[in-house]
């Protein structure tokens, strides 16, 4: 198998909703978006651990077409942050 076969978890544009992590979901596993839709609402009405999911999974899945999350592109931007000295040139290593 190549790596251009493998299945990779993303958040799709096509069937988007609000950020596109059910439709992903459901693509990456093979079913109905719509099933992980309701499977979110139950869990958000007995309990609040629908919301939970989703938000990680916003945060956490990448978009389609992109190979970092949103946690990553801020994590990687915090990085480079602290790299930078206050003219924009990079700061020794240590």
């Amino acid at each position: 198998m190549s790596e251009y076969n493998v299945k990779q978890l993303r958040r799709t544009t096509n069937g988007r909703i609000v950020a596109g992590v059910c439709s992903g979901i459901g693509e990456y596993v093979g079913i109905d978006a719509n099933l992980v839709r309701v499977v979110l609402a139950i869990a958000t009405l007995f309990g609040g651990a629908g919301v939970a999911v989703y938000a990680a999974g916003w945060l956490l899945m990448p978009e389609e077409g992109r190979n970092t999350s949103i946690v990553q592109d801020l994590l990687n931007k915090q990085q480079n942050k602290g790299t930078t000295d206050w003219g924009g040139e990079q700061k020794p290593q240590q």
